[in-house]
């Protein structure tokens, strides 16, 4: 649970300074959100993953700029959060077991964290994937890319 919350805070601060633009709407326009880029703390903000290509998850040894373009920081940030979060909850439920006690804070707190995950993880999923990338996928015969992807060596199965 510690590690993941610390990887979530020290990446949402360093992005939230010093993170390149995002290609959010795949059309070769990326938005900016750091402080570096002009914003202040107000219009400051970490920019989300393209919906174009919805998730991605390829390693970021792949290619750090193509993973910065493409808003892998969100990525890294939402998961490492909703991974810190759930392990908080199996804490609860642990510390409530072995006191003997029924584990009502841990049921309790499990629907702020189903609403997190909701709105941050099945949301971008389903905007993406589901009504964007799928239909891509199915008509090409091959994944959808965004504009940040390498599409010299891209090769159809």
């Amino acid at each position: 649970m510690i590690p993941t919350l610390l990887t979530v805070t020290s990446i949402f601060v360093i992005a939230f300074i010093d993170a390149p633009p995002v290609d959010i709407d795949g059309i070769h326009e990326p938005v900016s959100g750091s402080l570096l880029y002009e914003n202040n703390i107000i219009s400051g903000a970490i920019i989300p993953t393209s919906v174009a290509i919805g998730l991605h998850f390829y390693p970021i040894a792949a290619s750090v700029d193509e993973w910065l373009y493409n808003g892998g920081p969100y990525e890294l940030i939402v998961l490492h959060f909703l991974l810190g979060v759930s392990c908080y909850i199996g804490c609860k439920w642990e510390l409530s077991f072995c006191l003997g006690m029924r584990p009502w804070i841990a049921v309790a707190y499990s629907a702020p964290v189903a609403a997190a995950t909701a709105v941050f993880l099945i949301y971008p999923i389903g905007q993406g994937s589901f009504s964007d990338g799928m239909q891509h996928c199915a008509c090409r015969r091959f994944a959808p890319a965004s504009s940040g992807t390498r599409l010299s060596n891209f090769k159809i199965f």
